[in-house]
């Protein structure tokens, strides 16, 4: 945390008149209170933290409540110890109420119950960020404060009334935001939660029911909106609370998640789940790029994705034939009816290896009381529980069960489709001979990430396999403890006997021990393991995807897999789809299974200067004419230049040389080399990034038609301030 001097502002010679105590005094005093604050805070914190982790960790919700608590104490803390006093993103007077209201990344209230910050994400904060001139809701002024090194290096005030104007400097409307897209870029994306805009900030805090679709063009703040409205909504939204599922971040490319990656943990919530696609699946670690266009286009399809379907039915058919089971006590017959109603005791929505316990449970019920029913003398007399121990153990039985309804790995079921052409015919009988040609390889576990779905609805639909060894496990380890201590209470009740302890001691030590409650209690916990939780398993209460046009059918299927509740934010552009999208959003989304849809608009750019928008517009109205091309709403002071391939590096070198500071990015050739300061990188992975300079190497070579006209747009508007391009 950052030490408080005697003031909190540190204007330099140009902003003297900003120095005026007359304007600054109140912000000074509010901040030593804040400084105060935070000290006393930091200390109680810590005291709860360390006096929560010297308790006992304790069993089941116990032990839940308590990690939970200690992760919240450890973000707050982190969150305070970064920041201090630049928590606070300014300040807003009210129309009817001259105190300032300051308002800051956490709420923040002192030991008496004053009110020093409130949350960004509160409805009493919402003035700061949504007030506009035409719709002032109810202030009369606003200051915004840019900070550097934990002091105020600048602020901008701005009024909607004519009382507003007194102890006010600098009156400019957009003058905070503006001044902040100027300045240089970094490795990582910059912090702008103090200059939201007010279209920005209206889509920020819209429910969360349904569909949500954020369609903008390059430089409007989709990616703003995307991470601001994650952490909003987790704070702000009970119904996606961590323990209801949470929200998932699902971005386009490692290089993006690598960028916005301190974007949350700034907004104070650490609690959203960032990733990738192929994240969601195992085998995405080492899946390449799908070699043929053709093959693709085929894995794209939801059609197929929900041939997984019938590919798992294939293992859930009984046997045709009977058999007989033959126990120490008797020989059960077992028809072919018998395995059909053993079967369809599977619960509807159960996961192919889960079902087995259910269906193996309904088996030996049926044999229990099929030989119940046939047998006579001493046989009739057999306990039930022994002899479903007996069947539970039959060797020529479970060989039959685990034929007709084996446990099954996603990765062998996928496998098979690609490998074994009668079983693809099988799943999926709409396609051509060819196309089932076409789709078969040498190698089954040859992923790509065109697999990658299918491999999830796969997994999806079986369920971990391990999971239902686990379970076997644990039920074999609970009966051999309960028959353990079954004995134990019978050589206790005995010994009573012998004792000759009789009356209602004697009488309540048996009904004790042969309690239920008794047998649970008696069952020793260690001998069962539990694995830790996959953090990205789901199911989610909400998913926000950014660069959503480049979703298959296939890929939309994964991630309504993984939020049941069907509530998304949608964020993307249609004319930065590169393999096209002709398609409305609606009718995209409506296609894939999404019926609740909304959409919202931004048309401002406010990150690309106007002269690189003048040249990168036709680029794309040329195959998108309706393309959602955004108005620019400053200029940078720079032309696009032209020219050749041979002066990329004294381009880049000229412009290292006269900017300290800065990122540059070389699109489209793969042997420049990337420094700190100089990213290379194909034009593909550049979506959702923004530098300072733009490079772009023979962009006549992105590729021919809606794929190479949309990288070469995309690129061209990467830039915030310079762009070069050489042919």
């Amino acid at each position: 945390m950052h030490p408080l001097p005697t003031t909190a502002f540190a204007l330099d010679d140009r902003r003297r008149a900003k120095a005026d105590p007359a304007l600054i005094a109140a912000d000074d005093e509010h901040f030593a209170a804040i400084a105060r604050c935070l000290e006393e805070t930091t200390a109680d914190l810590t005291a709860r933290l360390a006096a929560e982790r010297r308790a006992e960790g304790g069993l089941g919700r116990q032990a839940m409540d308590r990690d939970a608590e200690i992760h919240r104490l450890t973000s707050r803390l982190r969150t305070l110890r970064r920041f201090g006093l630049d928590l606070c993103l300014g300040r807003m007077v009210f129309a009817d109420d001259p105190r300032p209201v300051y308002v800051g990344r956490l709420g923040l209230t002192d030991s008496t119950g004053r009110r020093l910050l409130v949350d960004w994400r509160s409805p009493a904060a919402e003035p700061f960020f949504g007030a506009t001139h035409a719709r002032p809701m109810g202030l009369a002024s606003r200051r915004r404060y840019r900070w550097t090194g934990g002091r105020i290096s600048d602020y901008w005030d701005e009024v909607f009334t004519p009382d507003g104007l007194e102890e006010h400097a600098a009156l400019d409307d957009q003058s905070a935001f503006v001044a902040s897209l100027a300045g240089n870029r970094s490795a990582r994306m910059r912090d702008v939660l103090g200059t939201i805009q007010a279209d920005q900030d209206a889509i920020i805090r819209a429910g969360s029911r349904g569909a949500l679709v954020v369609d903008g063009g390059p430089g409007t703040g989709k990616t703003v909106v995307a991470l601001h409205r994650s952490a909003y909504l987790l704070h702000s939204d009970p119904r996606l609370g961590h323990r209801r599922g949470g929200v998932l971040f699902v971005g386009p490319h490692r290089p993006y998640l690598a960028y916005v990656s301190d974007v949350l943990p700034s907004l104070g919530e650490e609690g959203v789940q960032t990733c990738v696609l192929r994240d969601l699946v195992a085998e995405g670690a080492t899946a390449g790029v799908e070699a043929d266009p053709e093959v693709a286009r085929l894995k794209a399809s939801a059609d197929l994705v929900r041939a997984i379907e019938k590919a798992v039915r294939f293992y859930e058919e009984p046997p045709a034939e009977g058999m007989t089971v033959t126990t120490p006590w008797s020989a059960i017959p077992l028809s072919a009816t018998d395995w059909a109603v053993a079967f369809d005791a599977a619960e509807p929505g159960t996961p192919h290896n889960e079902a087995r316990a259910q269906v193996w449970e309904e088996l030996l019920s049926l044999l229990v009381d099929r030989h119940e029913e046939d047998a006579s003398g001493d046989d009739a007399e057999i306990p039930s529980q022994l002899l479903h121990r007996s069947l539970d153990r039959h060797r020529e039985l479970r060989a039959a069960f685990d034929r007709a309804w084996p446990l099954l790995e996603a990765a062998d079921l996928v496998g098979d489709l690609w490998t074994v052409p009668a079983y693809l015919r099988l799943c999926a009988p709409w396609l051509t001979p060819d196309e089932v040609r076409l789709l078969q390889r040498g190698r089954p576990d040859a992923w790509t990430v065109s697999d990658l779905p299918l491999l999830d609805a796969a997994r999806q639909r079986l369920g971990d396999p391990e999971a239902a060894r686990r379970a076997q496990r644990h039920a074999r380890t609970l009966a051999v403890q309960r028959e353990r201590m079954t004995q134990v209470v019978d050589n206790l009740i005995a010994a009573v006997a012998d004792s000759g302890a009789d009356g209602d001691d004697g009488e309540g030590l048996v009904r004790m021990l042969r309690g239920e409650d008794a047998q649970v209690s008696l069952v020793d916990d260690a001998e069962l393991t539990a694995p830790d939780p996959d953090l990205l398993a789901g199911p989610f209460a909400h998913i926000v995807v950014d660069e959503a046009q480049e979703l298959t059918d296939a890929e939309w299927q994964m991630l309504l897999g993984q939020c049941p509740s069907r509530s998304f934010t949608i964020v993307g552009d249609r004319a930065q789809a590169r393999h096209g999208f002709t398609e409305s959003w609606r009718e995209r989304l409506e296609r894939v299974g999404l019926d609740r849809v909304e959409e919202a608009s931004l048309t401002v750019n406010y990150r690309t200067p106007r002269e690189i928008m003048a040249e990168a517009e036709p680029v794309i109205r040329a195959v998108l004419p309706d393309a959602n091309v955004p108005t620019s709403i400053r200029s940078g002071g720079f032309p696009v230049v032209h020219g050749s391939v041979s002066e990329l590096e004294s381009v880049v070198e000229s412009w290292l040389a006269a900017n300290d500071d800065g990122i540059a990015c070389v699109i489209g050739a793969p042997a420049f080399p990337s420094t700190d300061r100089v990213r290379s990188l194909p034009p593909e992975l550049t979506k959702g990034l923004e530098f300072d300079l733009v490079v772009l190497v023979r962009p006549e070579r992105f590729g021919e038609g809606v794929e190479g006209a949309v990288d070469h747009y995309v690129s061209m508007t990467r830039a915030t301030r310079q762009l070069v391009v050489l042919s």
